[in-house]
């Protein structure tokens, strides 16, 4: 851990004592960092990963400069590149963890996690691991995926998903829905209500086919604003990117419990 990073929390009354910040930082209070595609064209509801109304807390939001959809999503060498100039900018500006809005950023997840000493969580696929040790070893689990054809072994492998966990995996796409094609396409517009019924509609396609799925995990940073719909029709547990920055911010930004006995 960088000796200049220091874990903190100035309460009413106490101011701390000494503090001291980064030679070059001149911004600070941003707990996590999340990178986001550059090259995006389509409406970012709340609920959407870099909607500034989805976290309660502060979010330090970066662009990668010049990425698109399609870089990303076929993992193309040079992207690997732009990924770590952005995580870089935000470790310097004093970010606590790094996450990220696209669960396809995943393809550099283990990249990224060697080659900084702060937690890095790039994809919502890395919850994975943490949902199957909550169900039966005989329960699927729903993945709700931007593009299908994009979802590879090397993706879940960079997330850290074993081979027997990706049998048991439930994968549908959303990639040429009438609405929700917007997002890959950028159209610049969608009936957010038709979205929402897509969205809905897919997850219920899985339970239905499979009823022996014990929950839901949305891969897409644009997916988040519905889970509230695909739990309400489904009735399990849904996870999401919202899901994972809350419990990323939770373990670097522990506050002193208050309270009277």
């Amino acid at each position: 851990m960088d000796d200049n990073i220091r874990y903190g929390f100035l309460a009413p009354g106490f101011d701390g004592g000494r503090v001291k910040m980064k030679k070059g930082q001149n911004i600070s209070g941003f707990p996590i960092g999340i990178i986001y595609i550059d090259d995006v064209y389509y409406p970012m509801v709340p609920g959407n990963i870099v909607n500034g109304y989805t976290f309660d807390f502060p979010v330090r939001l970066m662009p990668v400069k010049g990425l698109d959809c399609e870089n990303l999503f076929s993992a193309a060498d040079h992207v690997g590149e732009k990924i770590f100039a952005a995580c870089e900018k935000l470790k310097k500006e004093g970010v606590r963890a790094i996450s990220a809005a696209c669960g396809f950023f995943g393809n550099y997840q283990s990249q990224m996690a060697e080659a900084f000493d702060i937690p890095v969580a790039l994809s919502s696929l890395v919850q994975l691991p943490w949902i199957a040790a909550l169900l039966k070893k005989n329960q699927k689990i729903g993945v709700l995926t931007a593009d299908k054809s994009s979802f590879s072994d090397k993706l879940l492998d960079s997330c850290g998903v074993s081979d027997d966990l990706k049998k048991r995996l439930l994968v549908k796409d959303l990639r040429h829905e009438k609405e929700f094609s917007c997002i890959i396409e950028g159209r610049g517009e969608f009936d957010n209500s038709i979205v929402k019924q897509e969205v809905v509609g897919k997850a219920l396609e899985i339970v239905k086919e499979y009823p022996d799925t014990g929950a839901i995990l949305l891969e897409c940073s644009d997916m988040p604003p519905y889970a509230y719909a695909v739990q309400e029709a489904i009735q399990l547990p849904v996870f999401d990117f919202t899901t994972l920055i809350r419990w990323l911010y939770n373990s670097v930004a522990q506050t002193p419990y208050c309270g009277f006995i």
